[in-house]
């Protein structure tokens, strides 16, 4: 590594990189997951479900979009409302004027407060990756 200068990206920022004076790395990314007392385990997958149902008002297109299958979003919403003993997702049944699904109010603060808590962290580890690259470059 040559005497660059590294910023930490959350994950949910992907790689995406900034030429800056501060030279950025799009493969440095931070990864949370939130273990709780409550047995919830939210991560970035669980979150990423949670913004595309919110986006596409379905939890299949969710699934396609994400490269899931139905199956196994609708298995993360589940133990997302499982855990936490409330829904985080609404959904009203099909037919001729099809379905969908909305976040709840649980549903938004998770994926508000996880990004939130993903921005933090990685605002406070900044100094510390900056630190590991300089032990790595000499």
């Amino acid at each position: 590594m040559e005497n660059a200068r590294w910023r930490l990206y959350p994950a949910s920022m992907g790689k995406r990189a900034t030429k800056s004076p501060e030279a950025t790395s799009p493969n440095d990314r931070l990864s949370i997951r939130l273990d709780l007392a409550s047995g919830a385990r939210i991560g970035p997958g669980k979150v990423a479900v949670l913004e595309e149902i919110a986006r596409s008002g379905s939890i299949s297109a969710a699934g396609r979009a994400l490269h899931m299958s139905y199956r196994r979003t609708w298995e993360l919403v589940e133990d997302l409302n499982r855990s936490l003993g409330t829904p985080v997702v609404e959904t009203a049944a099909g037919g001729s004027g099809g379905g969908g699904a909305v976040l709840t109010r649980a549903g938004k603060a998770i994926v508000e407060r996880y990004r939130a808590i993903e921005l933090d962290t990685a605002s406070a580890a900044r100094k510390h990756l900056l630190a590991l690259h300089r032990v790595c470059a000499k």
